[in-house]
């Protein structure tokens, strides 16, 4: 892999040395999401130059499942890369390089032969494994903690995979002769953009012998994500796969984050262009925020929200309820390392607000709703569909509505629901901390909801910290971007990452002390509320 890596590297530097040093030329970039798909394309400055985006289906086959179609998911690949590279502005020959980011747990096994899934992709927020979390020994759950730097959860790849394997007839014995594969979301849209055609039936059309096969690959962010990787070796661990009972012929190879995995081999206008970045959706995330330096930290506000402090070159082990992750690893060099808060649901809670109570049309809609009350009326929201993921990780918690009088009215429930988003930031910020003895001072945000501005400012008030909106807010993409220009040369170094970074906005704190811990101290008391509802959990 190295060397191939360094011949395209060599090859794409040279080819672009001319577009970079006048800042011309580009680096696509696909965010495979929890609810949708986006490519954006960037110049050298780090600006969107175009932008697609397509939203997938959310599928729920019983309470506490969450899937998605990994065959509408490739689709869609295909059609925002297409609608994306369309720009008038943009020639395919100034296309240096293509990055993918990607949700990070959410599990796909696929045919080798046929590059047919098995199975739906069953999604990160999806809890039906908790039976198989919960037959863990307590010699097990420590081993794995240990090794990975996880806690044993549904949250994670490994039980998605033993349930598909347990579930899926035929699954298992398949797997052990070799024929399928696994991949979380990177991996699955790696082998589409690598693999060769298919005809209608869904074999191999055309294939030659000796042409190059897909590639099964994956980064060291997605590969932490899984329970079944070493933090300190980067590779897959023999000990814990036999946990799970998951053969090891399933999994990709792992690669860093920054390096040429290949080229594609088709869609359109990227054929041929270089895969040169993989990053998980919040490490990349951090990655363009340029969080580069130990204490360097950012929220990034989605479907959940995903708080992560850079550690450095040495993992740091939590004991107030956060993951210990890789954050980045930039080819030959040493991994860094981050610890992370994962918050299930946030923007989703604005959503289901929207799609199964009615309360607005659209998400943008919620702020001037939120604003027509001058507080939350004594109502508090605390959103555990799945189960409380960091600090308190607790899969049996069931969501609750608390503190209703007739006096409470949708206005106020909308503000309650912001609200229990800044909530739970400063609940993991407390853990953070507590765990690495250094305090935040200060918070860079990003993601579709940093566009409401009653919130942000609520989450400076509850941190008591300013609360900074980058300029460019896709820095999921922006991230997966840097990495894949760092490998081919668009991007020189880690410095110029540095400052590309323009901030937009900044929210200071405005409540008094005393105001913000009462609103919190009921928050806890709301929180309580929830736990034991689900006693199967």
């Amino acid at each position: 892999m190295d060397t191939l890596a360094n011949q395209f590297s060599n090859q794409v530097a040279e080819q672009y040395a001319r577009l970079t040093n006048s800042r011309r030329g580009f680096v696509l970039s696909i965010d495979q999401g929890t609810t949708s798909t986006r490519c954006i394309i960037f110049d050298g400055r780090g600006d969107i130059a175009s932008c697609s985006q397509l939203p997938h289906e959310q599928i729920f086959p019983h309470p506490g499942w969450v899937e998605h179609d990994p065959e509408e998911i490739r689709l869609n690949i295909r059609r925002v890369i297409a609608d994306a590279a369309a720009s008038e502005d943009i020639t395919p020959e100034e296309i240096a390089a293509v990055g993918i980011t990607n949700q990070r747990e959410t599990t796909v096994i696929w045919d080798r032969a046929t590059g047919e899934p098995i199975y739906n992709a069953i999604v990160w927020q999806d809890t039906r494994t908790s039976d198989l979390v919960d037959a863990l020994t307590e010699e097990e759950r420590e081993l794995i903690q240990e090794r990975t730097g996880l806690p044993p959860s549904t949250y994670f790849a490994a039980s998605k995979i033993r349930w598909i394997l347990d579930n899926v007839d035929g699954a298992r014995e398949r797997a052990e002769r070799g024929e399928l594969a696994f991949g979380t979301i990177d991996t699955w849209v790696i082998w589409e953009l690598t693999r060769s055609s298919r005809s209608r039936s869904g074999r191999r059309s055309g294939a030659k012998p000796g042409r190059q096969r897909a590639k099964h690959v994956t980064d060291v962010t997605n590969a932490s994500r899984t329970m079944l990787m070493g933090l300190s070796t980067q590779q897959w661990d023999e000990e814990l796969c036999k946990i799970w009972d998951i053969p090891m012929s399933l999994l990709p190879e792992i690669v860093s984050s920054s390096e040429v995995i290949g080229r594609v081999r088709r869609s359109g206008p990227v054929q041929g262009v270089p895969i040169a970045g993989i990053l998980g959706d919040q490490q990349a995330a951090a990655f363009g925020q340029a969080c580069l330096e130990p204490g360097d930290a950012k929220s990034t506000y989605g479907t959940g929200s995903f708080l992560l402090l850079n550690t450095g070159d040495e993992p740091q082990r939590s004991k107030h309820g956060l993951i210990t992750t890789i954050a980045y690893r930039l080819g030959n060099q040493p991994p860094k390392y981050a610890l992370e808060g994962s918050i299930a649901v946030t923007g989703s809670l604005v959503q289901w607000l929207s799609d199964s109570l009615g309360f607005f049309n659209s998400a943008d809609e919620i702020e001037p709703l939120a604003r027509s009350v001058a507080d939350n009326g004594g109502c508090y929201v605390v959103p555990a569909f799945s189960g409380l993921l960091a600090p308190r990780w607790r899969p049996e918690a069931r969501g609750v509505i608390t503190g209703l009088t007739r006096y409470v009215t949708k206005a106020h429930i909308a503000r309650a629901a912001l609200e229990a988003t800044a909530f739970q930031t400063r609940e993991v910020v407390e853990a953070m901390n507590a765990g690495s003895g250094v305090s935040l001072t200060s918070l860079k945000a990003d993601g579709d909801m940093v566009e409401n501005n009653l919130l942000m400012q609520f989450q400076a008030d509850q941190l008591g910290v300013s609360v900074t909106i980058p300029k460019i807010t896709e820095t999921t993409c922006l991230g997966a971007a840097y990495a894949a220009g760092l490998a081919v040369g668009f991007f020189r170094d880690e410095e110029e990452i540095r400052r590309l970074w323009r901030e937009e906005h900044t929210f200071t704190p405005r409540a008094s002390e005393e105001e913000r811990d009462e609103l919190y101290r009921m928050w806890n008391k709301a929180v309580e509320r929830t736990f034991d509802w689900d006693t199967k959990a």
